[in-house]
């Protein structure tokens, strides 16, 4: 092994660190990650699954929230898996190819799930402010579009990640201060100035999700203008309790997400512990929560899966 304070363009591997401070507690926590994680996988499979089987279930919708959940299941096994090795097992190491490769898929499929957020917020809008013609606005011909174009935008902006970090050289300590190859995390550790690198990752990180942000906010702002001058009040409550309980998933990603990514321009003072957990929230807690409240508080996906169970059961 070379010695730590050696030039070299690619090291063999890296040390993930885990959680400053709370190394003692790893073991602990990693017990609610894997449950999020157990629950995010089974929740987001039941809904590719029933939605697959019922061609009822073909709507926009249902559509867009599929392409979610193949999202949520590629960013939580992109992490989670490598996260209890390192808390449960004690495996700190990581090969630097297998590094680059988790960070491009944590960053390129959370910008993606930031975009299926939009258009599910778009899709709602239809629905709710322009009933009539929902079905001929969003024809499945244009939802694949628009899913096209998120996966797109979300490849081609982080693409030069890795490939940027695979020309720099390292002569710093090769242990990454994270649970995760976070690019930030990973771009300190190179003995150039990198300046350059960093103002491009945070500038299109920034851009991308501000942008997200404000149009989803946007589509949501219409539609409780919408809700509060439906005829009927209980529709209008009921669509204020559906659309208020997908504002509770979108501000939980969109705050810590921001949260992680101003800490890493202005939050010096941030104690890292703190960082590192809350960077961890924004790959778990939406991969999580998507199929409770996207999933089992929908109407016809709950009928689907207990139909589908008490045939099962008999």
């Amino acid at each position: 092994m070379p010695p730590l304070n050696t030039s070299f363009p690619s090291p063999v591997t890296f040390l993930l660190m885990g959680i400053p401070g709370l190394e003692h507690l790893h073991v602990w926590i990693g017990i609610p990650f894997c449950s999020m994680y157990v629950v995010a996988v089974v929740g987001n499979v039941t809904i590719l699954a029933v939605v697959r089987a019922e061609r009822s279930l073909h709507e926009p919708m249902f559509l867009f929230l599929c392409m979610l959940s193949i999202t949520d299941l590629v960013l939580s096994t992109s992490t989670l898996p490598r996260m209890l090795c390192l808390f449960w097992l004690g495996v700190h190491d990581i090969a630097f190819d297998a590094c680059l490769t988790q960070m491009f898929f944590i960053h390129s499929f959370t910008t993606m799930e930031s975009g299926f957020f939009l258009a599910m917020a778009f899709d709602r809008y239809v629905a709710i402010c322009d009933p009539l013609r929902h079905t001929t606005i969003l024809t499945h011909a244009r939802i694949a579009i628009m899913g096209i174009i998120v996966v797109i935008r979300g490849i081609a902006f982080f693409s030069p990640h890795p490939i940027l970090l695979k020309q720099l050289p390292y002569c710093r300590t090769r242990i990454i201060a994270h649970t995760y190859c976070e690019f930030m995390a990973v771009v300190k550790l190179a003995c150039v100035d990198t300046g350059t690198t960093t103002r491009y990752s945070l500038s299109v990180a920034s851009i991308i999700g501000s942008c997200d942000a404000i149009l989803t906010v946007v589509s949501y702002a219409f539609i409780l203008h919408s809700v509060f001058h439906l005829p009927s009040r209980e529709a209008g409550f009921k669509a204020l309790g559906t659309c208020g309980s997908h504002v509770c998933v979108i501000l939980v990603f969109y705050s810590t997400a921001g949260f992680s990514i101003f800490t890493h321009r202005f939050g010096k003072n941030v104690p890292a512990h703190i960082h590192i957990f809350i960077a961890n929230m924004y790959l778990l807690v939406p991969p999580f929560l998507n199929p409770i409240v996207y999933g089992v508080r929908t109407k016809k996906i709950r009928e689907h899966v207990l139909r589908a169970l008490r045939i099962k059961v008999t």
